[in-house]
């Protein structure tokens, strides 16, 4: 019986057999014998069977039909089973090739292993069972290799799916992080003018009492400075360190009250009564401060510096380790600048007496560790980074001008603290003031190259 090309077995009724089995097989063989047994023996797999008669018509139902597995005899006229296996492979690679031969001709073999790259070879005659596993096998390998290619395709999509969202959420995180960013930095620009404008303010409230003593002026920024050196080198904490110096400030605030006659007098002049009513104000130096929480640790240095490191000072009469370190530093530091500028006694100290006369009561008035951390820092500057400055007069100050120095007056009232940068408003006031004071006033600004003629340059620190 003649067999058609690319002809159906219309005698299997569905594309699945009892075996569970499906695909499209393609067999090739110029002897119609061959085929119909072929057609025979898959037609129970419930397989989807197309038969050619040549590599020709073999390739023409290639171009019609997904084939999945083919099956090609070696010895045919025109065109041999490698040739046609070889043009497959071009046509078709997912295609599964397996060779027949009745032969043995290994060179023929070969052949198609190298040009038709062959699944496997069945030599002739086959034995049905081996045939069918072959074929059975084949395709479960395909069927394999075919969902791998399927899941390594989609594990690529979804890779590149997660390499856009990685890329999507880095930038979404740097956005965020760089928001954030800037947020700190607010918050940070925000807590420094605050710490500043505090600083200020402190500074303001130190000021009140030199206003009503010329001879005051900058006797609290010293002692603050000074105390700040030696609670430094005691190692004391960042935070103790600013409440010394917070204290230093604001040690003689609680003096607002008392007479002129009693800040008139240094205190070795003062008699037993006066002394006492003149000792009040560490007391009530505390009580003014302690409304505001900020200044709660300052503010019981302010009561206790005063006590003597032997029991003998006041208010509380504490000795030795029960004077608070902040305190102990502020008496030194107090006592030395005070007798330097003649309110400890009816005189003026040198800088070396005054050192002496801290020395004398070692042990007895101060502690001995705070009065050995003075004699190392005395007379010793506080360092800073020197910045080239200039002086001008308030006529030349112009906006965007930052202060080198505190701008104080004569008689050592602070207008302004160093590093403020000057507007308008500002600087019209200075002006207004140093017209209604008659008298110039030091005004230190940082020099930028160009900034005015005919200033004398300074350098800061």
């Amino acid at each position: 019986m003649t067999i058609e090309p690319n002809q159906l077995d219309d005698e299997a009724p569905s594309l699945e057999g009892e075996n569970g089995l499906s695909g499209t097989l393609l067999f090739v063989d110029d002897e119609p014998n061959i085929l119909s047994s072929l057609r025979r023996l898959f037609r129970p797999s419930g397989y989807r069977v197309l038969t050619a008669e040549s590599g020709a018509e073999g390739l023409a139902i290639l171009e019609k039909e997904r084939v999945d597995l083919v099956i090609s005899d070696m010895r045919m006229p025109h065109m041999n089973g490698a040739q046609f296996l070889e043009q497959v492979v071009e046509m078709s690679p997912d295609t599964v090739r397996i060779l027949l031969t009745g032969h043995a001709d290994i060179g023929a073999v070969v052949e198609a292993i190298n040009k038709g790259r062959i699944y496997r070879y069945v030599a002739k005659p086959w034995e049905e069972n081996d045939i069918l596993l072959c074929v059975r096998h084949a395709l479960e390998r395909q069927k394999l290799e075919r969902e791998t290619r399927r899941l390594q395709a989609l594990t690529r999509r979804q890779n590149d799916k997660l390499r856009e969202l990685n890329a999507s959420l880095e930038e979404k995180v740097r956005i965020r992080t760089e928001q954030l960013r800037q947020v700190v930095a607010s918050l940070e620009d925000v807590l420094g003018k605050l710490k500043k404008g505090f600083l200020t303010s402190v500074r303001v409230f130190s000021n009140l009492i030199e206003m009503r003593e010329p001879g005051l002026a900058g006797h609290a920024k010293r002692v603050a400075d000074l105390a700040r050196m030696i609670a430094q080198k005691m190692n004391l904490t960042e935070s103790e360190v600013q409440d010394v110096f917070l204290a230093g400030l604001l040690h003689d605030i609680g003096k607002i009250g008392l007479s002129d006659k009693l800040l008139a007098r240094p205190w070795s002049k003062l008699s037993a009564d006066e002394r006492v009513e003149h000792g009040k104000h560490a007391v009530k130096g505390e009580a003014s401060l302690m409304a505001l929480e900020q200044l709660h640790d300052a503010a019981k240095l302010i009561r206790n510096h005063h006590e003597r490191f032997d029991g003998l000072g006041y208010p509380d009469g504490l000795a030795g380790a029960q004077i608070p370190a902040g305190a102990r530093i502020l008496a030194v530091a107090n006592d030395f600048d005070a007798a330097q500028i003649g309110t400890l006694a009816d005189r003026r100290l040198s800088l070396n007496d005054a050192l002496q006369m801290i020395i004398e009561g070692k042990g007895k008035r101060y502690d001995p560790a705070v009065v050995d951390l003075l004699i190392q820092v005395a007379g010793v500057p506080a360092k800073t980074a020197s910045k080239a400055e200039i002086q001008v007069r308030a006529s030349q100050l112009m906006e965007g001008m930052a202060l080198s120095r505190d701008l104080v007056t004569k008689d050592g009232m602070l207008l302004l603290s160093k590093d403020y940068v000057l507007d308008q408003r500002f600087i019209e006031k200075i002006q207004s003031f140093e017209r209604a004071d008659g008298q110039p006033i030091g005004i230190y600004i940082y020099a930028k190259r160009g900034a005015i003629k005919n200033a004398i340059p300074h350098h800061a620190g």
